[in-house]
């Protein structure tokens, strides 16, 4: 835990770790859309497969389908979110590095 010089400073810093967390949540979320996006897209080309169906049309298909456009769209989304939570993140580390920067007597943890 680092050592605040004034109450602004450790608010800023506990805001920006709890938007890190938040960030980290949402990239866990893509993370997850991407492989179910992968997933259905390896069991569609079981699926077609099976159905002697080549797999340059498998690959059109899966790209049509709803559950793979759910699935990139589920990750974009949380992609952008993710970023925006780090960009407030860095503002919110950087607003403390300044209030730090102006000076003063260390307060108690």
């Amino acid at each position: 835990m680092p050592v605040f010089y004034n109450d602004d400073e450790r608010f800023a810093w506990n805001l920006a770790e709890s938007l890190v967390e938040q960030a980290e949540e949402m990239m866990r979320e893509a993370e997850a859309a991407l492989d179910m996006w992968k997933t259905g897209k390896e069991m569609n080309r079981l699926r077609c497969l099976r159905k002697g169906i080549s797999e340059s049309d498998a690959e059109i298909r899966w790209s049509a389908s709803a559950n793979a456009k759910n699935a990139l769209t589920n990750n974009s989304f949380h992609v952008g979110l993710a970023t925006m939570y780090y960009g407030a993140a860095a503002a919110n580390y950087t607003r403390a590095l300044y209030l730090r920067s102006l000076g003063g007597r260390p307060m108690a943890a």
